[in-house]
């Protein structure tokens, strides 16, 4: 039996109090993409479709972030299903780091509603463009952290692992399905495509935010060294920012 240390436990903590505060930018992001009423992110759709069904008096009145956690249990029980024997058991942290994901996007949807309406065209484009942007940053740093997979990249890998298809390949499959659940949910729901569900900026979040991780990860030095430090009453806040931008000799 591995013998869990101090210092193996202050890591994990602080891996996962950056894991979270990744995860606060990456819901401030979808956010910010579904404030621009272009159309929201993949893995939001869904949920999307159905929070606003609920606002409508057609289906229960649960937030976006709410029903983005019944969507993670249920992603979550297709990989134990598909997976079996071979799903490990760790990969049930999944659900806590779902729930975080929706209360997080809670909180944003919140402050977000604050910000304006972006009713003008030139707004949408701006909340959408900033929003993926944030989402791909965070995205980046996100995975930096190592810890368990989200339940939407989970049941990607999980397909992957099963069918022995390239993850990039099972990723368009999978991010195309739940664009066509969230259209056949407005259909069901309202009658007609639901455009501020899935438009124009869903299209562009999935090329672009992809695009943005890519760019960003050879930059994510800084990051690193932050994910090798650890914490402790002896330091002080002016020690982490030299650990984090150390001076290099002539």
């Amino acid at each position: 039996m591995t013998k869990i240390t101090k210092e193996k436990a202050i890591g994990f903590v602080w891996q996962h109090i950056l894991l979270i505060a990744s995860m606060y930018f990456m819901t401030f992001g979808v956010a910010l993409c579904v404030r621009s009423n272009l159309g929201t992110g993949v893995i939001s759709s869904i949920p999307m479709a159905f929070s606003l069904a609920g606002a409508a008096g057609l289906a229960p009145g649960w937030t976006i972030g709410g029903y983005t956690n019944i969507m993670n249990v249920i992603l979550v029980a297709a990989q134990i299903l598909i997976l079996r024997r071979r799903f490990q058991p760790v990969q049930l942290f999944q659900l806590l780091i779902g729930f975080v994901f929706g209360a997080l996007l809670d909180v944003n949807m919140w402050i977000t509603s604050y910000f304006s309406t972006y009713e003008a065209l030139w707004s949408q484009i701006v909340a959408q463009l900033g929003g993926a942007t944030i989402l791909g940053c965070a995205v980046a740093t996100e995975i930096r952290c190592g810890s368990v997979t989200m339940p939407g990249e989970g049941i990607q890998v999980a397909i992957a692992r099963v069918t022995g298809r390239p993850f990039p390949v099972v990723k368009i499959i999978v991010d195309t399905t739940l664009v066509i659940l969230a259209v056949i949910s407005g259909f069901c729901f309202f009658g007609s495509w639901p455009w501020t569900v899935v438009g124009p900026g869903t299209l562009f979040a999935m090329f672009y935010v992809g695009y943005v991780v890519k760019l960003v990860n050879p930059h994510l030095g800084w990051f690193d060294r932050l994910l090798d430090y650890r914490p402790g009453f002896r330091r002080y806040i002016y020690g982490l920012a030299r650990f984090i931008y150390p001076h290099h000799e002539g």
